[in-house]
């Protein structure tokens, strides 16, 4: 419904029922509440908000202006009396969030530019308009308080009435406005959005690129403005939602950067990748890679390591091998053997379904069969009473949920496109995808603070895939979920120190590639963000990963095993990575494109042999010690030649540094035994076929 004197322009958002609550003193009046239309326009590379009444009998004689005296078309002021007093605290206020408007007088500012008529008519008393470059803030009402309502708040400190939305969320809008400006929360008010500060060096970073001369590029087309915005909203997304923007690939927001600012002339207009990688850093407050510059790390020098053992792995735990460790009563007998034996081959198949709900700690090692019986009815009762939790809630209710409807909202998402090319996942209606969701719905009520993040779907499919259970794949699920939680907490806490860990490592191994990563603004290793974010869910196959979970789930052979993996597949493109002198964005790609290229045996051998390396290394840093979870450099390492068990073709393995005084250890020949005899799986035993 476009009025007389409406901006002309491309329309970007429309919402009726939108109201200024003009007199929140006088409830009984129904002339306080007035409707109107809100729209956001771009128009000649400017974006306008415009509000304005629907109600054509209202008189007036002048606009509401906003914007002080830039490319804004109209403006907004006070007299200098009242700025006094609705400064600050006004905005802070209750009467603030429902604005008393009415007691506000405006003026009119000539138009300069032609594109917006006068208003002569007098329709417009309470309608406003103002550019986007003139917003400094945007206050939101409190959850569950009613309508939701924003309050904007412009650079010259002139707070504007209260829109309240009456007919739709609030959110539409503001995913409109992030299309153009970055908006995060103020750390003192999480309800207030600051326009264009995400945090300080971020922001800052994106400030200089505006800087001379890639402004200048911009004021002649040479650079378009908008793929940095896009680019600026894209690293706000990786604070938000780390998940997402990992998926889409680092490389297409950098390779978007950069094209922006190479223009016609990429010997001229080409922005240092130190920049871009400052963005990546900013991604993740607080984390800083280079810890020697840090007061209170330890400065690791060259070490040499000695020379690293040959590894090979076993045969998997077959279900005979399996029902030799169960006692009479269904205890496990002798777990470190068994960890042993799991972490050397795995498991095969048949067993997983068992074995993985101890490995997760679903199941305690020591219960008996009677003791697992009682528990699994105990946790189906609880599982759905908590399932029954939002099975319950009406659509009338879930309205007025906003977080409830948001967890559900990307669950349906992330379902949809959860390992769909698997059979136990594909096609239309499956029951799979039924139970994927459900169990995510009722983690929301298990631990509602979290509730769901994107990627955690990613963590779930190969629990429910190999459990075939709803109960029991959720309760394995809520125990990864307990390994895995910092990952996906907004502080993102557990990245940081992942990253932070795996440096040091990297640096033991090879601090000359390490050198040459940060000469490439690569030291920061946010290439392995979506190895450590989702434990290589997306970068082995399917089949690969159910391997590589069970092994890292036995805690062997030291503590932070995943790390040394991501060390075994960096040393392993080591070489191409500096011979072919690969840059910033080569690198990002080259990292991306070994998803589902990665061998995850060999992954395997050279990692453990990494860690019985260090292990063996006398002047092992306390810093790599302390990540390893090892004592100190002087963790007794067993002798080569220590029996070994003909049973099952390897060496026979203590158990892991953190739980008992030795480290596994293999002969360097690694040579697997021939005459070991595969145990076949008996008929009887169902099994699910691979995908």
């Amino acid at each position: 419904m476009a009025a007389a004197g409406v901006v002309s322009g491309k329309i970007i958002y429309e919402q009726e029922g939108v109201y200024i609550h003009s007199s929140c003193g006088k409830t009984n009046d129904q002339d306080s509440l007035i409707s109107g239309i809100l729209r956001v326009l771009e128009k000649d590379a400017e974006v306008i908000v415009d509000w304005r009444p629907l109600d054509d009998a209202l008189d007036s004689s002048s606009i509401l202006y906003a914007g002080k005296d830039s490319s804004s078309v109209v403006e907004w002021t006070q007299p200098p009396k009242e700025r006094g007093y609705r400064g600050s605290e006004h905005l802070n206020s209750y009467e603030a969030e429902w604005d008393m408007v009415n007691t506000v007088p405006f003026k009119k500012k000539p138009h300069t530019n032609g594109d917006a008529p006068s208003h002569r008519n007098g329709k417009s008393k309470w309608s406003f308009l103002f550019s986007l470059t003139d917003l400094k803030s945007i206050k939101q009402n409190k959850e569950g308080m009613g309508w939701s309502y924003l309050v904007f708040c412009l650079k010259d400190d002139v707070v504007l009435p209260a829109l309240h939305f009456h007919q739709g969320d609030s959110k539409l809008l503001i995913d409109s406005l992030e299309k153009y400006v970055v908006l995060c929360e103020s750390p003192q008010d999480k309800r207030t959005l600051l326009v264009n500060c995400q945090n300080k060096s971020l922001s800052q970073s994106f400030e200089n690129l505006l800087d001379e001369p890639a402004y200048g590029l911009i004021q002649t087309g040479l650079l378009d403005r908008r793929k940095l915005l896009w680019a600026m909203h894209q690293w706000k997304k990786i604070k938000k939602d780390p998940y997402t923007a990992t998926m889409v690939g680092f490389s297409k927001v950098t390779n978007y950067i950069f094209d922006s600012l190479r223009g016609s002339d990429p010997s001229t207009h080409q922005r240092p990748p130190s920049e871009m990688a400052d963005f990546l850093s900013d991604a993740i407050p607080g984390l800083k890679i280079n810890q020697q510059e840090e007061p209170g790390f330890e400065v690791i020098t060259r070490i040499d390591l000695g020379e690293r053992p040959v590894v090979q792995r076993r045969e998997p735990v077959s279900l005979e091998e399996w029902t030799k460790n169960i006692d009479s009563e269904g205890r496990i007998l002798n777990v470190d053997n068994m960890k042993q034996m799991i972490f050397r081959g795995g498991l095969s198949h048949a067993l997983r379904k068992q074995a993985w709900k101890f490995l997760l700690g679903y199941f305690p090692w020591d219960s008996t069969k009677e003791e697992r019986t009682q528990l699994q009815k105990q946790k189906t009762d609880e599982y759905f009473r908590m399932k029954l939790q939002w099975k319950s809630v009406s659509e009338e209710q879930e309205k007025r949920n906003s977080r409830l409807r948001d967890y559900r909202s990307l669950i349906e998402k992330d379902v949809n496109r959860t390992d769909r090319t698997n059979k136990f996942y594909e096609g239309q209606d499956n029951p799979g995808l039924i139970l994927l969701h459900d169990i995510l719905m009722t983690y929301c009520m298990y631990d509602f603070d979290l509730g769901y993040v994107q990627g955690m779907s990613d963590l779930l499919s190969p629990l429910l895939y190999v459990m075939e259970n709803e109960v029991d794949a959720f309760w394995c699920f809520a125990s990864y979920m307990d390994q895995m939680h910092q990952n996906f907490e907004e502080q993102m806490q557990g990245m940081k120190t992942q990253l932070i860990q795996l440096s040091t490592l990297l640096r033991l191994l090879d601090s000359g590639f390490c050198s040459y990563l940060e000469s490439q603004d690569s030291g920061y290793l946010y290439f392995c963000f979506r190895w450590l974010l989702i434990r290589f869910k997306r970068e082995f196959s399917f089949l690969d990963i159910l391997r590589l979970w069970e092994v890292m789930w036995t805690e062997l052979p030291c503590k932070n095993f995943h790390l040394l993996l991501c060390c075994a597949i960096l040393e392993s493109e080591k070489q191409q990575i500096m011979e072919k002198h690969y840059g910033f964005n080569e690198i990002l790609k080259h990292i991306n494109e070994l998803s589902m290229k990665i061998d995850v045996e060999d992954v395997l051998c050279k990692a453990e042999a990494i860690s019985l390396q260090m292990v063996k290394c006398k002047e092992l840093p306390q810093a790599v010690c302390e990540i390893l979870g090892l004592q100190d450099s002087e963790v007794a390492t067993p002798d080569s030649d220590t029996g070994e068990d003909e049973s099952v073709a390897m060496t026979s393995c203590p158990a892991s540094t953190f739980q008992s005084d030795a480290l596994p250890i293999l002969a360097t020949s690694g040579a697997r035994d021939d005459n070991t005899t595969q145990i076949s799986v008996s008929p009887n035993v169902s099994r699910l076929t691979p995908a």
